[in-house]
């Protein structure tokens, strides 16, 4: 039986609460939510724990964008259960391998649990990693002519937002994907359908592009897993769609259409 009731408002700590999707969570939990950031109201930082278990009071469930160290979410996990936690909704990635440790951190806290496992954000197109290169006139990433079904940032938040407040999510883990496998040229001839303004892509080669993260100041171990997981795409390995927005939601993901619609580039 789930601990949280239908009809309960918890009081959710969202953490990661300025990025993508914990901005979104926050929006969509309003009052019941207490955001939390190093930047934020209420401080929150993973590198000084004496901020934790201020976040805490009167928490019952938390949504949790976890730091680079899974050492520090497996240290935070049973803070907040001592806190009284009864829920966590962890966003990890798709491709998770068996026994990741940011994933064991939440499954062995002995409370509820939901993992989501999202594929790569449409959002990172206009508010991340690709931004600032489309607006430039230039992609160059190493993946080839590889497809991938991106998902809207929308619905990762309306899953965790349903996994944070309702019954029936605990224990499960959803994969999550956009409802179509598109290639970077695709979503970029896309893109400029709306804005008029060229982008050119380029595939590139794994090491040049690593490089050129570092460069930007992406960490040596960021770099190589963000250089990876579109290696990956370049080889076939990440275009099956998943089913777990409809699974949670009962509607079909929203498309790269809806998303371009919404974003900045409308």
């Amino acid at each position: 039986m789930s601990t949280l009731s239908a009809t309960t408002t918890p009081t959710v700590l969202v953490l990661g609460a300025t990025g993508k999707t914990g901005r979104r969570v926050t929006q969509l939990l309003g009052a019941a939510a207490r955001p939390a950031s190093r930047s934020s109201a209420t401080r929150f930082d993973w590198a000084a724990p004496d901020t934790w278990e201020l976040t805490l009071d009167d928490v019952t469930a938390v949504y949790i964008v976890p730091p680079d160290d899974p050492a520090l979410l497996a240290e935070f996990v049973p803070v907040a259960v001592k806190a009284g936690a009864t829920r966590f909704v962890l966003l990890s990635m798709r491709g998770a391998p068996d026994g990741d440790p940011f994933e064991a951190a939440v499954k062995d806290s002995g409370v509820e649990w939901t993992v989501l496992r999202p594929t790569w954000f449409m959002q990172n197109f206009d508010e991340d990693l690709f931004a600032a290169p489309v607006q430039h006139g230039e992609l160059a990433v190493p993946a080839g002519q590889g497809v991938h079904p991106f998902i809207d940032v929308v619905d990762i938040a309306e899953v965790a937002v349903a996994a944070l407040t309702q019954p029936g999510h605990a224990g499960q883990t959803y994969e999550l994907s956009g409802p179509e496998a598109l290639s970077f040229p695709e979503m970029l001839a896309r893109i400029v359908a709306v804005t008029g303004n060229p982008v050119v892509y380029t595939d590139v080669p794994a090491g040049e592009f690593a490089a050129s993260l570092r460069e930007l100041g992406y960490p040596g171990e960021i770099a190589d897993l963000v250089t990876m997981l579109l290696v990956r795409i370049r080889g076939g390995e990440e275009r099956h769609l998943s089913d777990g927005v409809q699974r949670v939601l009962g509607r079909e993901p929203r498309t790269f259409a809806d998303y371009l619609g919404s974003s900045s580039f409308a």
